[in-house]
C-alpha cells in the first residue's frame, strides 16, 4: 500500500507533463494526462481498497470486503482521515457480527474521526446504541438512538431505529407473574 504522498507527487508529475505538451502543441495528449491525474487526485481522497471493501460489502460479501481491507497495512499514512474513519467503519460493521466489544471500539474511532455522509454517521450510532443495550447501558444507548435518528434525515434507518425503540420498551416492561403465586416475599407476608 503505497502512501497517500505518493498519489499527489505521481498526479503533479503527470499534470507538470500534461503542460509540456500544451507547450509543444500536443492539445489532445495534455488533455488526456490532466484527466489522468485527475484520477489520483481522486484516489488521493477516495481510496481504492475502501470503495472495492464497499462494493463487496453490498453484495452482502463479508470476506471479500475483509480482504480488501487487510490490503491497507497503515491507514494512519496510507488515508486521509474521513478515509481512516471510513476504514474503522468498515471494520466495525464486520466484526459487529462476532466481537461486539471490538466493533465498538471500532465505531467509536470511526465517528472520532468523521464521516463524510450522514446516513453513515447514523448507521454507526445506531450500531453502538445496539451495543450499549445489549451490555445494559440504557441511558448511552437512548442518547445514541436519538442522536442517529437526528441525523437520518432521508428515513434510511427508520425501520431500525423503530425495531430498537421497541425492543428498549420491551426491556423496561417489569416482568408480570400471573397466577395465584405471587413472589416470595408476598407469601410470607401473609402468614
Amino acid at each position: 500500500m503505497y502512501n497517500k504522498i505518493i498519489k499527489l507527487i505521481i498526479a503533479a508529475g503527470i499534470l507538470a507533463y500534461a503542460i509540456y505538451q500544451f507547450t509543444e502543441n500536443n492539445i489532445g495528449n495534455g488533455i488526456m494526462l490532466i484527466l489522468l491525474s485527475s484520477v489520483f487526485v481522486f484516489l488521493y481522497f477516495k481510496n481504492e481498497f475502501i470503495l472495492l471493501a464497499f462494493l463487496r460489502l453490498r453484495k452482502q460479501d463479508f470476506a471479500g470486503a475483509t480482504k480488501w481491507l487487510s490490503k491497507i497495512k497503515n491507514p494512519e499514512s496510507a488515508l486521509v482521515t474521513k478515509q481512516q474513519g471510513y476504514y474503522n467503519y468498515l471494520h466495525g460493521i464486520m466484526v459487529s457480527q462476532t466481537n461486539m466489544n471490538e466493533a465498538e471500539k471500532y465505531f467509536k474511532k470511526a465517528i472520532s474521526l468523521g464521516l463524510s455522509m450522514n446516513h453513515d454517521l447514523a448507521m454507526a450510532k445506531l450500531n453502538l446504541s445496539g451495543i450499549a443495550f445489549s451490555k445494559r447501558r440504557k441511558l448511552e444507548a437512548e442518547k445514541l438512538l436519538s442522536e442517529a435518528q437526528k441525523l437520518d434525515k432521508q428515513g434510511m434507518l427508520t425501520d431500525q431505529i423503530k425495531m430498537m425503540k421497541e425492543n428498549m420498551k420491551r426491556a423496561q416492561i417489569p416482568n408480570q407473574h400471573f397466577g395465584t403465586g405471587g413472589s416470595i416475599r408476598q407469601q410470607k407476608r401473609r402468614s
